[in-house]
Formats: C-alpha cells, structure tokens, sequence
C-alpha cells in the first residue's frame, strides 16, 4: 500500500479487515514500527473523528503527530497552474506540498467538495496535486468523492458484529436542512460492492427518486426507491444523507418519511443501525435507535481508530522496504 485514496488500494479485503481487528485486540503490537517517523494531518475542513482516531493510531505505532489546519493556521493555496498570484491566494500548493513532503513521511489530507462544480470535484484535482509534489504516501481524511478511511471501517464493524455469514446491508438515504456532499455514501457504496464481489455482504440502496449517485460506485448494488420494501430481512442499516449526484449539488423535496425509527427498524431482521455522524438527531435517525440496543454508532467511531492503523501499519511496512 503506497498511499490511501479508495477500495482499490486495498490489496485483499478480508485480509485487511482482520489485521485491524488484530490490531484492536493487540494495540500496541508494532508500538516501534514508526518510530523516528513523523505523520502529518491536514486538515482543510471540520473534524472529530477522523482528527483524534488517526492521530492515536498513529501514536500506537509510535509515530510523531504533526496536524495543521490549513483553513486557520496556513496560507491560502493557489491550486491552478500558469496564473498570476496577485489575488488572495498567497502560496502554491507546488512548494506547500513539497514542504510538507520536507516534514513528514506520511502525509493525510482532509477536504470537501464545493458541491456547484461537478467536474471540478470529481477529478479530485487538490489530492492528486499533494500526491504529485509531496513525494510521500498520502492518506486520504475525506475527499470531494471517497472517505476510505470511514468505508474501512464500516467493513471492519460489519464484520465483527454480523450473525451471519453474509448479511444484507442497506445504505438508507435519509433528510437533512442542506445540501451534503456524496463522498460517504459513494466510499461506503464502492467498499460495500467490493466485499459483495467477495462474498462478505449483500448490499442494497435504498433512496428517493433524484438522488442516485454516480454509477462509477454503485455498480453491483441493488437500487430501490422503497425504503421498507429494502429494509426486509436486513441486518445493518447504513443511514446517511446526500444530495443530488445528477443535478448536482441539489436538494429535491420529499414527501415521503424517510428518517429510520423504531417502526421502520421493525421490518428489519433485528438489524443494527449505523451512522458515520455527526447525526442530526430526529431529522436523520431517530433518537429511539440511536439510544437503543440497535445502534452501532459509537462502536463504530471507536473502530475509526483500527481502520487508520491498519492503513498506517501498510505504509509504514512498505516505507520499511
């Protein structure tokens, strides 16, 4: 593993999986693999989760921890070639990911999509500039498209608590007061159809007219727009919500009551419900789930921790060589 972007730099899925549960059970079982290396996060929009996780991951295996957050403590980045600097941009992300490349043997990065220009988003043209200049492995902490990180570790809670061999997992679109990016449920799309190919998961979408998204992620899936209908005999539930892949960036009016309660957690085979929050309680998931028996979302945050040494393990391993 060279750097850390999609589904694709994963080698063997199941493999992975089970190195980070080992992990889990053995935190501190490489505790040397990093030391003398120095990992650097930077960050370019909010975090919790992802900041705190993938830095005590990477303590675990001794590394150094830098994290920056380039949105407050650096310089506006100029990110096009061949233009004159006389605007607000102060410096060129060609010297800030050199630089950065100067300080840390691992770099992870963090950024969101603007949402009003598909084709700008989608080329993820801001990762594959840092890939480019900052001649290190580069981990990604969320992207305009994918956030792996998040995917892995869906793949690893699914695993550990799943009562069957193959359980069916559905992604649920559910409401939200604005317009979302689709980097979550595009990741969890592509993983969960890797693991499909695999035979770990059967995998379902299940969400409103108007808001499919790009079939580069969902190829394999079962697409519905009826959410009861998907959720019968379902053993997770991915909730999250996003806007319109299409129409880009649009939020479409819906009618229909698509927040996950109790009584539509009752069609389910007793499925546990998941989230990567934030969650908006009572407009996303209801807060009868997320304090009841069913809900996996803190178990799974606690899991962003393995997912991220997992990665860093793998490249650490690789720099070694």
């Amino acid at each position: 593993m060279k750097n850390f972007f999609s589904v694709a730099d994963a080698e063997n899925l199941e493999t992975l999986v089970q190195d980070a549960l080992a992990l889990k059970a053995n935190p501190y079982a490489h505790e040397t693999l990093g030391k003398h290396r120095t990992l650097g996060l930077v960050f370019l929009n909010p975090s919790l989760r992802t900041r705190l996780s993938t830095q005590k991951a990477a303590t675990n295996l001794g590394m150094t921890v830098m994290v920056m957050n380039m949105d407050k403590d650096g310089w506006a980045l100029e990110t096009q070639d061949g233009v004159v600097m006389n605007g607000t941009t102060v410096e060129h992300i060609r010297e800030a990911a050199a630089v950065m490349g100067e300080y840390c043997d691992i770099l992870g990065l963090r950024s969101f999509p603007s949402l009003k220009d598909k084709e700008a988003d989608y080329t993820e043209d801001l990762f594959k500039k840092f890939v480019k200049y900052c001649g290190v492995p580069v981990v990604s902490l969320e992207s305009a498209t994918r956030h792996p990180l998040q995917s892995l570790t869906d793949l690893i809670t699914i695993t550990e608590y799943k009562k069957v061999a193959k359980p069916k997992v559905v992604l649920a679109w559910a409401p939200h007061v604005k317009a979302l990016p689709q980097a979550v449920p595009n990741s969890f799309s592509e993983w969960m159809c890797a693991a499909q190919k695999d035979g770990m998961v059967d995998f379902t979408i299940a969400h409103p007219e108007g808001y499919e998204l790009s079939t580069e992620f969902t190829d394999g899936a079962t697409i519905s727009h009826d959410l009861e209908g998907s959720l019968a005999d379902a053993d997770f539930v991915y909730v999250k919500n996003w806007s319109s892949f299409n129409d880009y960036g649009k939020v479409y009016p819906v009618e229909e009551n698509w927040m996950m309660d109790n009584q539509k957690l009752a069609l389910t085979n007793d499925a546990k419900v998941m989230h990567c929050l934030p969650v908006r309680r009572d407009l996303e998931l209801s807060s009868q789930i997320l304090d009841g028996p069913n809900s996996l979302v803190i178990k799974e945050a606690s899991n962003r921790v393995w997912a991220a040494q997992v990665v860093l393990k793998n490249i650490l391993e690789k720099l070694e060589k």
